[in-house]
């Protein structure tokens, strides 16, 4: 597990009980399977979206046996969407190791995190839990199907405008954070009004985060630029700051770029350099602000607990960081 929540004892010590759980419910698969997916479990990244399961449900009657089963059920479907995207994007690293494709093909990696996706639902069975928890899941799941769907619709393609990126990322990574939050507030009993309201605030917290893992590769030197600009735009993938700078580009230097089918690395450079240029940082900065604004205003209206300070302070941690 990253370093993220070693400032809280507290959710770090839930998060590894969590991890255990994970790994509890891989013990009994084939050795081959469970050595591919430890890995994953064990680096565990900011693992943001159980911690958010364990927060919420600080603000009702908090079971922890549950609740960090419900955590560990949002882990899974995460790592499972990371595995296919892995697959999608073929990528050879995933949080610091080789990304299960990679090592051990694509036809194995589409069946273990098609595997993952069957443990979520088998650990929920095992427990008398809320059958409106097991609805969302559902829910959740074909969202972020339908968000890598669309996605995947408008590769290579300039028509996408920024309604139907924010459709997008609402599905592939709002719709997950927001999921965390219901659910662990639903599962603790809160009242509906409270439900939803954290819900809102998960899904402000996810838009705001994708938007920022966009911009990131465009706030960072040109010469030094991560190789995530350089895969989003060989696969096809325009971003928010393209987006936005393609709609102040009256010149249509950048457009023209954009209508090769492969890109050279000056290529890449000029794209970034005009991205800034056309404003599509800024613009996207100020997306992140509204979406950021929405998501404080409304956890300072929460009950005040323990849970409240940690989310203002962690959002702030996510908003701020290296931005």
């Amino acid at each position: 597990m990253s370093e993220f929540w070693q400032g809280y004892p507290k959710v770090y010590k839930e998060l590894s009980y969590v991890k255990s759980i994970i790994k509890e419910n891989l013990k009994g698969s084939d050795v081959y399977l469970k050595d591919s997916i430890i890995p994953s479990v064990e680096q565990g990244g900011k693992m943001l979206r159980p911690a958010f399961v364990l927060l919420s449900a600080k603000f009702g009657e908090y079971n922890c046996e549950k609740i960090s089963k419900l955590a560990a059920v949002v882990e899974m479907l995460h790592l499972a969407t990371l595995i296919h995207d892995d697959i999608i994007d073929n990528s050879k690293l995933r949080r610091g190791c080789e990304s299960i494709q990679s090592k051990y093909g694509k036809d194995f990696a589409v069946y273990a995190g098609d595997y993952l996706f069957c443990q979520c639902f088998n650990v929920l069975s095992k427990d008398d839990y809320a059958v409106e928890n097991l609805k969302d899941v559902s829910k959740t799941i074909t969202r972020i199907c339908m968000g890598e769907i669309k996605q995947n619709y408008f590769r290579y393609t300039k028509k996408i405008n920024l309604n139907k990126y924010i459709r997008i990322i609402s599905g592939k990574t709002a719709a997950l954070f927001s999921l965390s939050f219901i659910l662990g507030s639903n599962e603790s009993k809160c009242d509906r009004k409270l439900v939803k309201t954290l819900g809102r605030i998960g899904y402000n917290i996810g838009m705001a985060f994708q938007i920022i893992d966009d911009l990131l590769d465009y706030v960072g030197d040109v010469e030094k630029m991560g190789k995530g600009t350089q895969n989003d735009l060989k696969q096809g993938y325009y971003t928010l700051p393209i987006i936005f700078a393609l709609q102040e580009d009256k010149e249509g230097t950048l457009s023209k770029i954009l209508d090769n089918s492969t890109f050279k690395e000056d290529d890449v450079k000029k794209i970034f350099k005009l991205v800034i240029k056309l404003n599509g940082v800024e613009k996207s900065k100020k997306l992140v602000e509204r979406y950021s604004t929405r998501a404080f205003n409304s956890i300072k209206k929460l009950p005040d607990c323990e849970s409240k300070i940690i989310l203002l302070e962690v959002l702030e941690t996510l908003i701020y960081r290296k931005y």
